[in-house]
């Protein structure tokens, strides 16, 4: 305080002429980075909910975005698939639903695309091209009308019986005004613990999408925009390139559909029906790992029968498939765990989210499925006799 008392007029004035000089510096900074950040005002979910349905279609999106993949433990998979490991790059989609996902990776790229008839997975890593046709579109209809407050309600009502919603929290997301709502299993929900989802508060455009793990604060499974703008896309951009050479793979429809998607022949079920469908004896117990049968499918292996069982209800159920051995591709160089099922050797993925379990036995080859801890799987591959 001396200090200043012994300064002169003249450099006193000059001293508080910078104070505020900064000040008034540091005040624009603020309000730079609050505009960064913008968040919409607060709104309750079903009137958040109902803009987003409503709101205007945009003539199509190109964002950068991040895919965050935390289920398999490190070295499982071989090749460093961009779509194992998670990581950066590009989305388009147009107004009339097609798109194109493309993941970069230092060991590869992947790319996922839909052009309405195809969805298309090429996966330059393993040098492999996916295809599998997509349910043909019924004629379109009249347009539909606006959807209503009452009918967002009894939607969420609906939701609210089986999951615990959250409101609609203001955020931002992709530099963009959004709403994001969490979403968690009010039963047994296996071992997922929550999901979250947001979108743009203006035009209701998802933004963000994350699955997390019972007990984890970070997601398991992420994709996220972080830059993006709306407008017309070009054709190209929404156009799978695969260089010569590389071995495409046509994926079957499920059992019960040729490639439109309006269905070859009856659904076969129960477990007396789905037996006179197969060439081996189906293993069916009334219970697997303490849970009781639910359902016995026939399902299709490329031109040979299968069986698809159900254990258990909600997200903490466990699927078994059955099929002869043999059928389909080998499954390479993988890494997985060898686990011993009562003197079969198998193997097991175990990841935040479930377990899988396959091994075989007199010719048959057995895969179990759950979101349940590998014990539970491993348990319930056991009770396959």
């Amino acid at each position: 305080m001396r200090f200043l008392r012994t300064l002169s007029p003249r450099r006193l004035t000059a001293i508080v002429v910078v104070v505020a000089a900064l000040a008034a510096t540091a005040a624009v900074a603020q309000a730079g980075l609050i505009g960064s950040d913008p968040k919409p005002e607060p709104k309750a979910l079903d009137r958040a909910v109902l803009d987003a349905v409503n709101a205007p279609p945009v003539k199509g999106i190109s964002a950068r975005i991040e895919f965050t993949n935390s289920l398999l433990p490190a070295g499982t998979m071989p090749g460093g698939s961009p779509l194992v490991s998670g990581a950066e790059g590009r989305l388009w989609t147009t107004n009339d639903g097609r798109f194109r996902l493309e993941l970069q990776s230092e060991r590869g790229d992947a790319q996922i695309a839909s052009d309405g008839k195809t969805l298309t997975v090429y996966d330059a890593t393993a040098k492999k091209v996916y295809r599998l046709a997509l349910p043909e579109e019924k004629a379109a209809r009249e347009p539909q009308e606006r959807a209503t407050l009452a009918g967002v309600r009894k939607g969420l009502d609906r939701l609210a019986q089986a999951w615990t919603l959250s409101g609609a929290k203001p955020t931002s997301s992709a530099g963009r005004a959004s709403y994001t709502v969490r979403i968690a299993p009010k039963d047994d929900g296996g071992l997922l613990g929550a999901g979250k989802l947001a979108w743009d508060a203006a035009n209701g455009v998802p933004l963000r999408a994350a699955v997390y793990a019972q007990g984890q604060s970070d997601p398991v499974l992420e994709l996220k925009a972080t830059d993006i703008s709306f407008g017309a896309v070009d054709d190209a951009d929404v156009r799978v390139s695969v260089p010569s050479g590389v071995e495409a793979v046509d994926v079957d429809p499920p059992a019960g559909h040729d490639a439109k998607g309006t269905g070859t022949h009856a659904d076969v079920t129960g477990v007396a029906a789905v037996q006179k469908r197969l060439g081996f004896d189906l293993s069916t117990p009334a219970k697997l790992a303490g849970l009781p049968r639910k359902e016995v499918r026939l399902v299709r292996f490329g031109d040979e029968n299968g069986a698809l069982s159900v254990y258990g209800e909600g997200l903490g159920g466990l699927v078994v498939l059955q099929r002869e051995a043999g059928q389909g591709e080998e499954p390479g160089d993988s890494r997985l765990p060898q686990v011993n099922i009562d003197g079969a050797t198998g193997t097991e993925l175990a990841t935040a989210l479930g377990t899988f379990v396959t091994f075989e036995r007199d010719g048959i080859s057995y895969t179990v499925v759950g979101s349940v801890p590998p014990v539970a799987a491993e348990n319930a591959a056991r009770g396959l006799r």
